[in-house]
């Protein structure tokens, strides 16, 4: 979970126009690699890591929010987000907010896919966005419809960036899996209600 410097406003509300994920099987993968890792990272810690490049990892023990979405793409769906982040961002590292935010001045293969607002400035960039909040929206206000697999932030707190990983969607509520500091857990998207929803994501998009 990274900081957030400076707080997006929101007013409004908007449905992006991405193409529906035919593949559903994708997103049964990612969750259920998301949900091997509760109890495997038991710890939190965002402290910058020197890692190697691609397939770079702090130890499994431990990590941030963007950390349970890394290792799930690359155990689930075989993705490398170091790769695709870095990639994207030697295309074009001005779409990212690493500069504005960070004072980056160029892209750093150890942190950039690790902070939520990078992968935001990806997701959109791929196509993967379906849904941004243009006003303020309680954190379990998704538009939906959600599905098992799909991505979703909020602001925590009004300030803090958070990324989750939804696990399942049926008519007891939806549930995502994502690490807010006590580890890897499975929590009710319902208990987000006091924080900002951000936006949704179905990645990666047909």
């Amino acid at each position: 979970m990274d900081r957030r410097t400076s707080v997006r406003g929101v007013a409004g509300a908007c449905l992006a126009s991405s193409p529906a994920w035919a593949d559903t099987g994708k997103g049964q993968r990612l969750a259920a690699a998301a949900r091997g890792q509760i109890g495997v990272t038991t710890g939190y810690d965002p402290t910058w890591t020197k890692l190697s490049y691609p397939g770079g990892d702090v130890p499994r023990s431990t990590g941030v929010c963007a950390d349970v979405l890394i290792r799930a793409a690359r155990d689930g769906l075989g993705l490398d987000l170091q790769r695709l982040v870095h990639e994207d961002m030697l295309r074009d590292f001005a779409a990212y907010p690493a500069r504005r935010v960070w004072g980056s001045h160029e892209p750093d293969t150890n942190i950039d896919h690790r902070r939520v607002l990078n992968l935001e400035a990806y997701f959109t960039r791929v196509g993967a966005r379906r849904w941004f909040a243009m006003k303020a929206t309680a954190g379990d206000g998704f538009p939906g419809p959600l599905a098992a697999g799909n991505i979703v932030t909020w602001l925590l707190d009004a300030r803090l960036p958070h990324i989750a990983i939804v696990g399942s969607s049926g008519s007891g509520g939806a549930t995502v899996i994502h690490n807010i500091g006590r580890g890897v857990e499975e929590s009710a998207l319902s208990e987000f209600w006091p924080h900002q929803a951000i936006a949704h994501y179905r990645w990666p998009p047909n």
